[in-house]
């Protein structure tokens, strides 16, 4: 370690002046507390050593996930109190998210400055999508992607990626899914665990067996140290140390730095509710503040200088507050904006079915979008389990991609869902495109934290600054007696989470133009792939096989297609309906309306789920005046039942009868039994039977 005296003396000055900053912002919100805990906040009053000593030290290539408490971290990378108040008084002119989030939430992209991508207030959540930077700029340097080092630098500009956190975020098994691919794959990390001994109002001997110091021992190539965090002078040269060695060597470290809680949980849990007076005077004891100023004056600093920093300090935030408060409120103008990033796929353009073109099942036409896309674009992506290697995915859907671009660029995962899920986060901030995939839809559950909290939610709590670029691919649907763990139906519970596209192609050529436009689209895209459409063998869905389109093919999100016009005469004589649907349910109404409705039945396939095309399902809702909705999902508290409801409620006067929402059957899983299983689900025969009902209404 460096000694003490390589400190030098401005580093200490300003060190001490930031921290009489954080010190004065935490005791203002103390004395305003009727108008600063309108919004729930935290401070780092207790931290403010460990904090200073990182932030002071990264640089405008690193990337940080600051926690709850670090507006430390914020002052020490250059922030100023008016920027920590505008989101503390949810400003609309917050830098950090224009008052849609909570005090020190941070997201910040500016250019002189370390990166800070949107991050969830759950506890741990950070872990992951941070180690996803990390693992991004390590493909960037191994693909000679990266710029953020000049010719002829040394080493020592590559970016580290810094992850902060609680120790009682330890706890959490995310956490531990970071850890390990940090350790697996030798990323560029540091992992901040701040110490203080509390979780809220649980103690540390009441939640963990050991602290995070003692729990990391079990990550082989995760190196930890252990330090005094509430001195400034020991963690600045420990994390100088540590930052320098990442730099030149890239690989991960953990940092365990002990600190006391000098201040309320949040202004919404305070301390006098749950601590002890011996408790908090014990914690006074290591207090940063009175360390570092002990400090200066040892080594000759006048204490007439020090009680002058103090008094611009305490001076600096008390202007600033009155000026935060004199800031605009957000209004109507401001609550919709940003849900997306625009996106430059707005028309269907290429060949949809070239002369020359070849038919091919839907999973060799995915296979091929991201060939083509890879071959194309070395900022792209694959990974998640078994898709790398001999496999190529349970599907055989990613086969040769492997082999023939390495295992840099298509790797297998752990498994760990949540990491494939919200590594992609990371991934994209750092300029990189990810396809993900999970094997099925039933294991999505373990990603479904990291894709709502964080994945969906970025663009819009970070105010268009960072939306996340990933394409997550979903096997679906049930065929074969796949079983209670390998069929399910998810989409509903998926499309609740607003700030994600969805799409769910019926056939190869959507699949392409899908695939390509949910890869160029800044946003996060989930992929549902019905399983039984892959190869067009299920008995009725040989159509799901079709003439594969060029390379430019793509469909936007949101335009439906008529997959099967009724006939025009129907039409007129009012004898027709449209099925509205997606997925295996256009290759059910299909089958059906050949069965008895010929010409008397319009199959609207909508391609995509959110958004979905309103607009074209007004249309055909009002010319042929009677609907069903169609999904494989089953019906009671589903998107098909939702948007059946909502043609019933928006285009009633347009109606010539009841709106239908038909699908599975309302159980708790798909049985394994094939009789079972066809009982359960919606087949042509039942389309037929609804559709002869409702033509006949």
């Amino acid at each position: 370690m460096l000694t003490k005296v390589r400190i030098s003396l401005d580093v200490l000055l300003k060190a001490f002046r930031l921290m009489s900053t954080a010190k004065e912002m935490a005791i203002l919100y103390e004395e305003n507390k009727a108008v600063t805990s309108k919004y729930v906040h935290a401070t780092s009053r207790g931290h403010e050593a460990i904090q200073l000593a990182l932030g002071m030290q990264l640089l405008p290539q690193d990337f940080v996930a600051p926690y709850y408490r670090d507006d430390s971290i914020l002052l020490g990378i250059g922030m100023t109190p008016f920027d920590c108040m505008l989101q503390l008084l949810a400003k609309q002119t917050d830098p950090f998210s224009a008052g849609r989030t909570y005090y020190a939430h941070p997201s910040l992209r500016d250019a002189d400055k370390p990166k800070i991508p949107h991050q969830s207030s759950s506890t741990g959540m950070q872990a992951i999508p941070m180690t996803g930077a990390a693992h991004g700029m390590k493909y960037r340097e191994a693909m000679n992607l990266h710029s953020w080092k000049q010719e002829g630098e040394p080493d020592q500009y590559f970016p580290v990626a810094v992850c902060s956190l609680g120790d009682a975020a330890i706890t959490e098994g995310e956490v531990s899914e970071a850890f390990q691919e940090a350790a697996l794959n030798q990323l560029p990390i540091l992992y901040l665990v701040q110490d203080n001994k509390w979780d809220i109002s649980a103690t540390h001997t009441e939640t963990r067996s050991q602290n995070a110091y003692e729990f990391v021992q079990g990550f082989k190539g995760l190196e930890a140290i252990s330090i005094d965090g509430s001195d400034f002078i020991e963690s600045y040269d420990t994390v100088q140390t540590i930052l320098d060695t990442i730099r030149r060597e890239r690989r991960p470290f953990l940092l365990h730095a002990e600190v006391p809680l000098l201040n309320h949980h949040t202004s919404g849990v305070r301390k006098e509710w749950y601590r002890s007076a011996e408790d908090l005077a014990e914690h006074a004891l290591d207090d940063p503040y009175p360390k570092l100023r002990n400090e200066l004056l040892k080594i000759g600093i006048p204490e007439d200088d020090l009680q002058e920093i103090e008094t611009e300090t305490r001076a600096l935030v008390q202007a600033d507050y009155e000026r935060a408060l004199q800031e605009p409120e957000p209004g109507a103008a401001d609550l919709a904006t940003h849900i997306y990033a625009p996106t430059p796929i707005t028309q269907e353009i290429g060949e949809r079915e070239p002369v020359d073109g070849q038919e091919v099942p839907m999973v060799d036409a995915a296979l091929h979008a991201m060939d083509e896309l890879l071959q194309a674009h070395p900022e792209a992506l694959l990974y998640g389990q078994d898709v790398g290697g001999e496999l190529g995915g349970v599907f055989r859907e990613a086969a040769t991609l492997a082999k023939k671009y390495g295992d840099t660029r298509v790797f297998n995962t752990p498994i760990q869902e949540a990491y494939i899920v919200g590594s992609t986060v990371g991934m994209s901030a750092v300029g990189l495109k990810p396809v993900v995939e999970v094997q099925f839809a039933d294991y999505i559950w373990p990603g479904v934290n990291q894709l709502y909290a964080e994945v969906s939610r970025s663009c819009f709590l970070s105010h268009g600054k960072w939306p996340v670029q990933m394409l997550l691919r979903v096997p679906i649907g049930a065929y074969g007696s796949g079983g209670p763990f390998h069929s399910s139906s998810v989409e509903s519970a998926i499309l609740t989470m607003k700030g994600l596209k969805i799409a769910y192609p019926s056939n190869a050529a959507d699949m392409k133009g899908l695939f390509k436009a949910a890869f160029h689209d800044p946003n996060p895209v989930v992929l549902f792939e019905h399983k039984g459409l892959y190869w067009g063998k299920v008995p009725g869905s040989k159509a799901a096989r079709c003439v594969e389109p060029d390379a430019d093919y793509v469909v936007p999100f949101g335009k439906a297609r008529i997959y099967l016009p009724a006939d025009g005469t129907a039409i007129e004589n009012g004898d027709s309906c449209v099925v509205i649907t997606y997925g295996m349910g256009v290759h059910w109404a299909k089958n059906a309306t050949k069965q008895r409705f010929k010409g008397r039945v319009e199959v609207l396939d909508l391609r995509s789920l959110q958004p979905y095309d309103w607009e074209m399902i007004t249309e055909r809702v009002r010319i042929h005046g009677k609907a069903i909705v169609l999904t494989e999902e089953a019906v009671e508290n589903s998107f098909a039942q939702s948007l059946a409801g909502r043609i019933s409620e928006e285009l009633f006067t347009a109606l010539d009868a009841p709106v239908r929402a038909i699908g599975s059957e309302n159980l708790p899983a798909i049985p394994l039994n094939s009789i079972l299983e066809g009982l359960m689900l919606p087949n042509a025969d039942k389309v037929a039977d609804h559709l002869e009902w409702l033509l006949s209404y």
